[in-house]
C-alpha cells in the first residue's frame, strides 16, 4: 500500500513513517522542515526511515507546492505537519499557525477533493477542549481551547469533516494526548526536564505543579494512528490518550527515580493558553479501533531517558 505522511520528519511523524515501512508498506514522506528547532534533529528523525527503498521523501510547503504528484497514487494520507506549541502562538507569530494549521490543511483536503484514498487521518491535539467541564473527557465535549494554537487546530480539524460531509473525502481525526518518548521535540516538558537536569540547572515549573496530564507514550499514539486508518469509522473523531493523568510533580519525582539525579525547581507563573488539567476518555477509541495503550508512564519516561542520555552528547 502507498501512503503518504506530511511532517514525516517531526517526532511522530518520524516514529509513524518507520511503523508503516516495518509493515511492508511504500512511505512518501513530505516534511518542509519549519524552523520551530533545529534542522539537523529532524535530518536525524528521518535516519531509519531513509534507509528503506520503500521511503521516498519530498521536500515541500504543503501552502505553496504542486500537491497533485505528491499524492498521486495514495491509499492513505496522514497528515501530521503543522506548526506545534501552545505558548508561542500568541501575539504575532498567530499568522504562522494559522498558515501552517489551517491554510496547509484546507490546500491538502482540496488536492484530495477527487483523489481515490481509502483514508485521511487527521493529527488533531487534545488541546482542543481547553479546560473541560469534566474528566476523562469525552470527544462529544464541546471544544473550547484556551490558546490561538488549539483555535487553529480546531478549525483545521472542522476542515477536515467539512470535506469528508461535502466532498466524500473518507477523514478520520485523532486528538493527541500530550506524547512523548524518544526524539520529543525540545521545547516539550520531559524534554526541557531532562536538559536541565544533566546541566545541572533549575527546572521551569510553570504553575505550582499540581496541574494534570494525560500522557501518551509515541509508540501507543502511532498504533492509534494506524487504526484509525484501517477500521471502519470514517467522519469520527478519537482522543488517544495514555490511560491515566498524573500531575507535573509526580512527574519530576519519577524522573528522580529514573535518573538518580536531584532535581531543582523553579516554580513560574502558570502559562496563557495552558489549562489546569486535562483527561482523556479512551473508551471509543477501544471500543471502534480495538486500541489501548501499553506503555506506563514509568516505562515511558524510561525509555525517553535513556534515549536522551545515548544521543544528549551529539546535541
Amino acid at each position: 500500500m502507498r501512503v503518504v505522511v506530511t511532517g514525516v520528519a517531526g517526532f511522530i511523524g518520524s516514529h509513524l513513517s518507520e511503523r508503516l515501512l516495518a509493515a511492508g508498506h511504500e512511505v512518501v514522506g513530505i516534511d518542509c522542515f519549519a524552523d520551530y528547532y533545529e534542522r539537523a534533529r529532524k535530518e536525524q528523525n528521518l535516519d531509519k526511515s531513509r534507509s528503506h527503498d520503500r521511503f521516498h521523501f519530498e521536500a515541500a510547503d504543503l501552502v505553496d507546492a504542486d500537491l497533485a504528484p505528491l499524492l498521486d497514487g495514495a491509499d492513505v494520507v496522514y497528515h501530521l505537519a503543522g506548526q506545534p506549541g501552545v505558548r508561542p502562538s500568541w501575539g504575532n507569530q498567530f499568522d504562522r499557525y494559522v498558515r501552517d494549521n489551517v491554510i496547509a490543511t484546507q490546500r491538502l483536503l482540496e488536492a484530495l477533493k477527487d483523489a481515490p484514498i481509502k483514508r485521511f487521518v487527521f493529527a488533531g491535539s487534545s488541546s482542543v477542549y481547553g479546560d473541560a467541564e469534566k474528566f476523562p473527557t469525552k470527544e462529544t465535549a464541546l471544544p473550547r481551547p484556551l490558546s490561538p494554537y488549539g483555535v487553529t487546530k480546531l478549525a483545521a480539524e472542522h476542515l477536515t469533516n467539512l470535506y469528508t460531509r461535502n466532498f466524500g473525502i473518507p477523514a478520520v481525526s485523532v486528538r493527541y494526548f500530550t506524547v512523548y518518548g524518544p526524539r520529543q521535540r525540545p521545547d516539550m516538558a520531559f524534554s526541557r526536564f531532562m536538559q536541565a537536569m544533566t546541566a545541572g540547572d533549575d527546572i521551569e515549573v510553570f504553575g505550582d505543579g499540581e496541574q494534570t496530564r494525560e500522557f501518551t507514550y509515541v509508540s501507543d499514539a502511532v498504533d492509534g494512528t494506524i487504526k484509525a486508518s484501517t477500521a471502519d469509522v470514517v467522519g469520527q473523531i478519537f482522543n488517544l490518550g495514555g490511560g491515566s493523568r498524573v500531575t507535573v510533580n509526580q512527574v519530576l519525582a519519577t524522573l528522580e527515580e529514573i535518573s538518580g539525579l536531584s532535581i531543582r525547581r523553579q516554580n513560574l507563573p502558570a502559562a496563557p493558553g495552558d489549562p489546569r488539567h486535562t483527561g482523556a476518555s479512551i473508551n471509543l477509541a477501544r471500543e471502534r479501533l480495538g486500541w489501548e495503550p501499553r506503555v506506563s508512564l514509568a516505562e515511558g519516561l524510561a525509555k525517553q531517558w535513556e534515549w536522551f542520555r545515548a544521543t544528549e552528547p551529539d546535541r
